[in-house]
């Protein structure tokens, strides 16, 4: 701890000290009051001013200090002052001296608690910059609550002083009233309980509620103000229209129907959305494929002495096609239908916040509902790169057309859709060059588990041009071209197509959004609040189109939340829990992670310990011919608490969910070194970093005496 705070303590120690030491205590009680009234008394009428500072300099040292006898200093207020000028200096007095105490606790303890319990401050933080006000002013009211803890609690919080300090004095002011009030009449009082009766408290306790009551006021204004344009129907023809049958708009309407609601799905295209036809599935199961190939060139590892795969693409994107039509079951109109929603294939637009107008090829109709869930997903973004509408790119939605494999395959960036498909295109044999403009591959990994990527592209054949930006697409006597900057010259780069894959754009169009004046967030996406609600408070986006995450996982998450709200959401709100999320690019080796990794820690400022685990060393890792990879755990310093993990390697995705559950759950590395993991299995390398981090925080002295205890016993 710096100088600086050693002296705040000293100080504020010395001064807690004398109070007691030299028995100030004493003077601070109902009697003691009583009986130097008189004479304090007759002091004001001799120097009122004077008197009265001293007063309020005595009242702001007892609260900055959080020392007993608040409450007899304010009897003293009125006793003293009567109800006016003594309410005055009390609440000037004790919001000073809060504030003080305020200062204190953030001075000397707020980065100590930040770094102790970084993500649960996070949490908290984020609750008082949106709440703060509202809940300070409840605890201020509610004189069940001891203020000397509340103004040190906050002052570990983020709350501004401002606000901790306008929030508090009039937050107090009852209660000051109540006090003051009681102190004119001082002889009556016996003690302190005399005050506070039960119905009194009461009335502190509704009085209490009155912020939180605002706040709700608050919100059926501007819900009233948002919807002022729009009649709302007598009745409803649903509870939830559902716009877009992906996985968040799958799993809105499998909740709604589960329980009971009715619920009408409205998709224009395919079930199943991105995930099932054009992105998780398909590319699944053309890795699937590359892998198999890339194993088979590796037959003379395995022992086996020759062997030879023929095979043509159309037959691969054959075989991805038919995995598409075995998962289509599980997302198709039947098995909705007898689920209980009602499916309708058409072009769904929002014509107010409680009609959806569907054009299908019957005809047009209109549904009402009291909520409208919107799951439009997001398309691959196409940059606005001179000529790249003359070589017909290549992106995420249309490459599964593809039954001719390109020779070379050019392939615009380096985060995880890139990065699994260039692979995928070299095992299967086309001649791949990825150009990427960050030094290196998925960026928002830990630089190792780049690398590893990267090695393993480099043994597949990938050229790498990395620090490499895309200028323009020319075609040069027929040959396509692509000018790109390197370190400040020009290069070109010769390919037979192209293939796009440098972020997604949420679909915000054709379906309502702009006439609606539904908001947008900065990156174009639906914004919504922490329920999944937008800017109408019945209107409520989840998936790709909402963000902040686009993975079909987060999608299905968010989609929990928004169909209960919808639902429910009169009665009780949940916000969306996105403490724990995990994610898994699908390369050779895999890259899995969930929480922290170093390179956000270190960004974010948040301290950690760090422990890994080579897989190399594993034996069902060595036994399979995979013994390459990593699992690095982040940790709480000198806690088992995890942080983040990420795992390099073989199944990383997989493995991954051991970790993903321990953080969810609160589970520290202890007991998953206490668990009992199967031999030999590549799920051993989790309990193997746990054991790692325990020796790394053995008790040495310890583990000394007990050389000695053994050393004795043996004689």
């Amino acid at each position: 701890m710096k100088a600086p705070k050693l002296i705040l303590i000293a100080v504020i120690a010395m001064l807690i000290g004398a109070f007691f030491y030299f028995g100030y205590s004493d003077f601070l009680t109902l009697h003691e009051l009583k009986t130097h009234q008189a004479a304090i008394e007759a002091r004001i009428a001799a120097q009122p001013v004077a008197t009265a500072f001293v007063y309020a300099l005595i009242y702001v040292l007892v609260t900055a200090l959080s020392l007993p006898g608040a409450a007899v200093m304010t009897l003293a207020g009125g006793a003293l002052f009567g109800l006016l000028w003594g309410t005055v200096i009390v609440s000037f007095a004790s919001t000073i001296g809060a504030a003080l105490a305020f200062l204190a606790a953030r001075f000397l303890f707020r980065d100590v608690v930040k770094g102790r319990f970084g993500s649960a401050i996070r949490t908290i933080d984020a609750g008082i910059d949106r709440d703060g006000p509202f809940y300070l002013f409840t605890l201020r009211l509610i004189p069940l609550f001891p203020f000397f803890m509340i103004n040190l609690v906050m002052g570990l919080t983020a709350i501004r002083l401002s606000t901790f300090y306008w929030v508090s004095q009039v937050g107090m002011l009852a209660g000051t009233l109540v006090y003051v009030n009681a102190g004119t009449q001082l002889a009556g009082i016996e003690s302190l309980s005399d005050i506070l009766s039960p119905g009194l408290l009461g009335s502190f306790a509704l009085l209490g509620l009155f912020p939180l009551l605002t706040k709700k006021i608050v919100e059926h204004i501007q819900a009233r103000k948002v919807f002022a344009d729009w009649p709302k129907p007598a009745h409803f023809d649903n509870n939830i229209v559902v716009i877009g049958a992906g996985s968040g708009g799958l799993v809105t309407a499998y909740i709604a129907s589960a329980v009971k609601a009715k619920v009408t799905l409205v998709e224009k295209h395919k079930m199943g959305g991105d995930c099932l036809n054009t992105g998780c599935v398909p590319s699944k199961a053309l890795i699937r494929s590359a892998k198999w190939l890339a194993q088979h060139r590796r037959a003379e590892e395995f022992g086996i002495r020759q062997s030879s795969a023929d095979f043509d693409f159309a037959d691969v994107m054959a075989r991805v096609k038919s995995v598409i039509e075995k998962v289509e079951p599980h997302d198709s109109i039947e098995r909705y239908t007898e689920l209980g929603v009602e499916v309708v294939t058409g072009e769904a637009k929002i014509i107010s916040p409680w009609e959806v107008r569907v054009e299908t090829a019957e005809g047009s109709k209109t549904l009402t509902t009291r909520a409208i869930v919107i799951a439009a997903g997001a398309r691959p973004f196409v940059p606005p790169i001179p000529g790249i509408d003359s070589i017909e790119p290549l992106t995420s939605d249309n490459l599964w057309n593809l039954r001719e494999l390109p020779k070379r395959l050019l392939v615009l960036g380096g985060g995880p859709i890139g990065c699994e498909l260039a692979q995928c295109f070299a095992r299967l044999g086309s001649l791949v060059t990825l150009v990427e403009m960050a030094p290196r591959l998925l960026a928002r990994e830990d630089p190792e588990a780049s690398e590893a990527v990267m090695a393993s592209f480099r043994q597949d054949g990938v050229d790498l041009r990395l620090e490499h930006t895309a200028k323009e697409f020319i075609i040069d006597n027929g040959e396509k071209i692509l000018i790109a900057e390197y370190d400040g010259n020009t290069v070109r780069i010769p390919f037979d197509q192209v293939l796009v894959a440098i972020g997604r754009a949420a679909n915000i169009e054709d379906y309502g959004v702009e006439a609606l004046g539904i908001a947008l967030s900065p990156r174009k996406t639906i914004a919504t609040d922490p329920f999944q609600a937008t800017n109408y408070p019945n209107i409520y986006a989840v998936g790709d189109v909402a963000g902040p995450y686009q993975f079909t996982h987060v999608a299905a998450h968010q989609a929990w939340y928004a169909a209960v709200n919808a639902l429910f959401g009169t009665f009780k709100k949940f916000r969306t829990d996105y403490s724990v999320i995990p994610w898994s690019t699908f390369t050779d080796p895999e890259v899995a992670r969930v929480g922290l990794n170093e390179q956000e820690a270190e960004q974010q400022n948040i301290p950690y310990e760090v422990v890994t685990y080579g897989i190399d060393e594993l034996d069902r890792a060595i036994a399979d011919g995979e013994a390459h990879g990593f699992v690095k755990v982040l940790t709480e310093p000198g806690k088992d608490k995890i942080l983040g993990v990420t795992i390099v390697g073989e199944h990383a995705g997989d493995l991954l969910a051991e970790y993903v559950l321990a953080m969810k759950h609160g589970i520290g590395l202890n007991k998953i070194l206490g668990t009992i993991h199967i031999y030999p299995t590549l799920a051993e390398a989790n309990k193997y970093a746990a054991g790692a981090w325990k020796r790394a925080h053995a008790p040495v002295s310890v583990l000394n005496w007990l050389r000695r205890y053994h050393s004795w016993r043996r004689g």
